[in-house]
């Protein structure tokens, strides 16, 4: 799920074998990683760098209820779903601490039925978590069409500047209600966790074995960065991804300067 009509990262053709294989072992050459990431620029500048979803609105829906042959169940999992997608709208406008009436007034649905289908807050959390789940699924689970491992580092900016986008108010409200709630400090850690893994998983042993690398890249993919190039600094959403692709360009040549370095002191 691009946002560029052309990829970032079908390079391959510009790289010899052997320095594509450098690449996908882990030892990233000065000459490779600037050849490299000059054909990538080459493809990045006239890449037309839009803001995504610009004027558009969230998408986001609650879970699909199981139909029930007990007719009053179903109507109240309706409810319940109702409520759940009022929660969504009123988070995506901007609302991060929406109220019980507030709530049950866009859901159609008396306070109490708030109240009776989520006796505390937690249950209400977990529902809208689940339903964010399931519509980031897809952006998750697909496959990098990058081939190399830098190539799907920089293509999981892309991915994330979409997601976060899209996930944007509901992490922002995440961090307002999260010193007072288990469950949103356990759901953030694990949110945390598996964008970690990803990455590492991602990365060749010796790139993931490199301690200073992974935290830096690890920070540098995080919401946190994403959203204080947003929000705090007022950068758009094409800057954002130009000023962490090249803070990740120079992180890397960097390491590949002193891989260089060590390399030589141990021939000689």
């Amino acid at each position: 799920m691009t946002t560029a009509d052309l990829s970032d990262f079908q390079l391959t053709s510009l790289v010899s074998y052997h320095q594509v294989g450098s690449l996908k072992a882990g030892v990233l050459t000065r000459p490779a990683y600037r050849l490299w990431a000059f054909g990538r620029r080459s493809l990045r500048d006239g890449d037309g760098m839009d803001d995504l979803g610009k004027g558009s609105q969230y998408r986001l829906t609650a879970a699909k209820a199981a139909q029930e042959a007990d007719g009053r169940k179903h109507r109240s999992q309706k409810s319940q779903a109702r409520i759940v997608n009022a929660m969504l709208e009123l988070v995506a406008q901007g609302n991060l601490e929406p109220s019980a009436d507030e709530i049950a007034d866009i859901a159609k649905v008396g306070r109490r039925s708030v109240f009776r289908h989520f006796s505390d807050m937690d249950t209400l959390y977990r529902e809208m978590t689940n339903s964010i789940a399931a519509t980031m699924g897809s952006i998750v689970l697909q496959t990098f069409e990058a081939t190399d491992w830098v190539g799907q580092v920089f293509e999981l900016v892309d991915r994330r500047a979409m997601g976060f986008e899209k996930m944007k108010p509901f992490l922002l409200a995440g961090q307002v209600h999260r010193h007072r709630s288990q469950f949103l400090k356990t759901s953030h850690a694990q949110f945390v966790e598996k964008r970690r893994r990803l990455l590492l998983k991602i990365l060749p042993k010796q790139a993931a074995g490199n301690f200073v690398l992974v935290e830096a890249l690890d920070m540098l993919l995080s919401f946190e960065s994403w959203s204080r190039l947003r929000d705090d600094q007022g950068l758009s959403i094409a800057k954002s991804k130009r000023v962490l692709k090249r803070a990740i360009e120079a992180l890397l040549e960097s390491q590949a300067g002193r891989d260089a370095e060590r390399t030589r002191a141990e021939d000689d």
